[in-house]
C-alpha cells in the first residue's frame, strides 16, 4: 500500500483540529467504527494529548456487533441493514453511553471493493451524538477501498468539529 503524505498530513490536521474543539468546550469522545475499521481513532492517537479527550473506541464491523454492544435496535438493522442514517445514529449515541463520554461518533458504510448490503461501494453514512444534539451526513465517495475509508475518517473528523463549534457547544460542568 502506497502511503499518500498529503492524505496522512490532512488527517492529522482534521484530528488536530477535533481534538482542539473537544478540549476547548471541556468534552469527552467516544467513537463507532464500522467500514473505518479504527482509522479514526488511529488518526486522533496520531495527536500529543489526545488522551485528553478520547475515551475509547469499538470497531464494530459486524453487523450483530453493532446490535449486541452499542444497542443498535436489531429490527431496525434487519429491515435496513447497517448502511442506514438511523444505524449510524445509534451507533454514535450507543458508544457515547457505553463508554460514558461526552460525544460520540460514528461510521457505517461500504468501503468497497463492490456493492453489499444493496448500496454501492462509496456509500457512507457519518454521525455525530451528544445529549444536546446530533448530526448526520450521508456520503456518495468515489475512488479505491483505501479511498473511501480516509474519505470517511476526514468527514466524520470535519462534521464533529462543526458541530462542536456550531450546535452551542453545552461543555461539561
Amino acid at each position: 500500500m502506497i502511503v499518500d503524505a498529503q492524505g496522512a498530513q490532512d488527517r492529522i490536521r482534521v484530528a488536530t483540529a477535533l481534538l482542539q474543539a473537544a478540549a476547548d468546550h471541556g468534552v469527552t469522545l467516544a467513537i463507532a467504527e464500522s467500514l473505518t475499521g479504527g482509522q479514526v481513532s488511529s488518526s486522533l492517537v496520531e495527536v500529543p494529548g489526545a488522551s485528553r479527550v478520547l475515551v475509547g473506541t469499538v470497531v464494530a464491523y459486524a453487523t450483530r456487533i453493532k446490535a449486541q454492544l452499542l444497542g443498535v435496535d436489531a429490527a431496525h438493522l434487519e429491515r435496513t441493514g447497517p448502511v442506514d442514517r438511523d444505524v449510524a445514529l445509534q451507533m454514535a449515541d450507543g458508544v457515547r453511553r457505553l463508554l460514558g463520554a461526552d460525544v460520540g461518533l460514528a461510521t457505517t458504510g461500504v468501503a468497497g471493493p463492490g456493492p453489499a448490503d444493496g448500496h454501492p461501494a462509496g456509500t457512507v453514512h457519518v454521525a455525530v451524538v451528544a445529549p444536546w444534539g446530533q448530526r448526520h451526513r450521508e456520503l456518495h465517495l468515489s475512488g479505491d477501498r483505501s479511498q473511501i475509508r480516509c474519505a470517511t475518517v476526514m468527514d466524520v473528523c470535519e462534521l464533529a468539529v462543526g458541530f462542536l463549534r456550531n450546535e452551542g457547544c453545552v461543555p461539561r460542568s
